[in-house]
């Protein structure tokens, strides 16, 4: 099955980890993709950055930006979905490294009304830092894995094991039994189906919830499947500190989730649903 897939990357000033990111993908086995990067308001000296080095990549680029008003990743998410060629949208984060086969497996299970839902290794810090667009091009990370557990020893990195990339239908079979919700770093459906709920919800303008929980809520009430694709679709996040759930993010979900209402009027369009 051929499908048109843009890959949407979200991403602000950090070039470090967008580079890291970028030879995750520049080594794919599936080389026919898309790669968008939404830009939350990233500086002129950044974004001169991306319009010089982009066009060196081998896959098609964007770069959809807005001004920086401060988090307003839903909204850039939003305006990239819009700006997308793609039929079959992956969602990821620009602080992750995908596994050279990240974009076969999304397409691998992809089915119009269903959600699929990755997971993702925690690097350590120490591990981060050995990071080169070199080595990750040379396999790297999959070599490593022993290492990985070895390092989680010591409370470093951790969820090692969602690395190990299982294609035994049998062995998928074990590895899925459990149901897992999506990670905003690491999703991909069909662009019918983000439209059908009128994609992000913009009121979130703080990290964690609405680009995950609230998007997978309000799939689950269109109908929509989440179907894991635990040990596929790997990615490897680098170390940064973790960020706290806002108390706001909590309240505003709680205020979905007593309406609910699959379509946000605050998303893709800024209307009812007719």
């Amino acid at each position: 099955m051929s499908i048109r897939v843009s890959v949407i990357a979200a991403f602000y000033n950090k070039i470090d980890f967008l580079k890291l990111t970028l030879a995750g993908f520049a080594c794919q086995s599936n080389t026919d993709f898309e790669f968008v990067v939404a830009d939350d308001g990233s500086n002129e000296n950044t974004i001169a950055w991306l319009n010089k080095q982009l066009p060196s990549y081998p896959f098609i680029n964007k770069h959809v930006w807005h001004e920086d008003k401060g988090w307003r990743k839903n909204a850039i998410l939003n305006k990239a979905l819009m700006e997308a060629s793609g039929e079959y949208i992956i969602i990821i984060d620009s602080d992750c490294v995908p596994h050279p086969c990240f974009v076969e497996d999304h397409l691998r299970f992809a089915r119009k009304g269903e959600v699929l839902a990755g997971r993702r290794v925690h690097l350590s810090e120490k591990l981060t830092s050995r990071l080169t667009e070199k080595n990750i091009s040379e396999g790297y990370l999959e070599r490593h894995i022993p290492f990985m557990f070895f390092d989680s020893l010591r409370k470093g990195t951790y969820d090692v094991e969602k690395g190990i990339r299982v294609t035994s239908p049998f062995l998928r079979k074990i590895a899925d039994r459990k149901n897992r919700g999506l990670l905003g770093s690491n999703f991909s459906t069909y662009r019918q189906d983000f439209l059908d709920i009128n994609g992000f919800d913009e009121r979130y303008v703080a990290p964690s919830i609405g680009e995950d929980t609230d998007i997978q809520y309000r799939f689950e009430k269109a109908g929509k499947k989440i179907h894991s694709v635990n040990n596929m679709a790997v990615q490897y996040h680098l170390y940064h500190k973790i960020l706290n759930h806002p108390a706001e993010n909590i309240e505003l979900f709680r205020e979905v989730q007593a309406a609910g209402n699959y379509w946000t009027p605050f998303g893709i369009k800024k209307t009812p649903a007719a």
